[in-house]
């Protein structure tokens, strides 16, 4: 899988293998065709990013558009807007 990188960063992706299983995360930047940076703005926050493999990870539809933008035009992001992003995220796929 060729991983753009504008087109990815932003995406929200749940873990798929690893200790945070089933865990959704946002993609902060892709490294290179395998790896990407994601955070989750709790365990991992921005300043501690987590280096994972592409295929242990499954890409939603959704991408949290506040947060791609910050990160294209290189503007500071903050862990709890993350955090608020992805449980806001985590409660509407409950429902």
């Amino acid at each position: 899988m060729l991983l753009d990188s504008n087109s990815c960063i932003g995406k929200i992706v749940c873990s798929k293998a690893g200790r945070d299983k089933g865990k959704f995360f946002i993609i902060l930047s892709v490294l290179d065709d395998k790896y990407v940076y994601i955070c989750d703005g709790d365990l991992r926050t921005v300043e501690r990013p987590k280096k994972k493999k592409v295929k242990h990870l499954n890409f939603t539809n959704s991408v949290a558009e506040e947060i791609r933008n910050l990160l294209i035009s290189n503007e500071r992001i903050n862990s709890a807007t993350i955090r608020k992003i992805l449980q806001s995220y985590d409660n509407n796929k409950e429902v």
